[in-house]
């Protein structure tokens, strides 16, 4: 399962829908649409979308070490 249908999996898990997360990334419709058909999401796409989803994105070495990313990772 690549991260495209990752996310639409979680968008339907968590009843939310593409154009509001299209609205979310202050893009349009049509933009997100081609972000998932190439599953080009760049690292602050997919920290804006865990956001929008209520979700930690996270590096995960093993049970005990994580590193989340959250927005303060987004460069300004």
């Amino acid at each position: 399962m690549g991260v495209s249908d990752k996310i639409k999996a979680l968008l339907k898990m968590k009843g939310r829908k593409m154009n509001e997360l299209a609205d979310y990334l202050c893009i349009g419709r049509q933009s997100l649409s081609n972000k998932f058909s190439r599953g080009s999401f760049s690292a602050e796409d997919l920290i804006k979308i865990a956001d929008f989803l209520g979700c930690a994105l996270a590096f995960e070495i093993d049970d005990a070490q994580k590193i989340i990313l959250d927005k303060s990772d987004i460069r300004n």
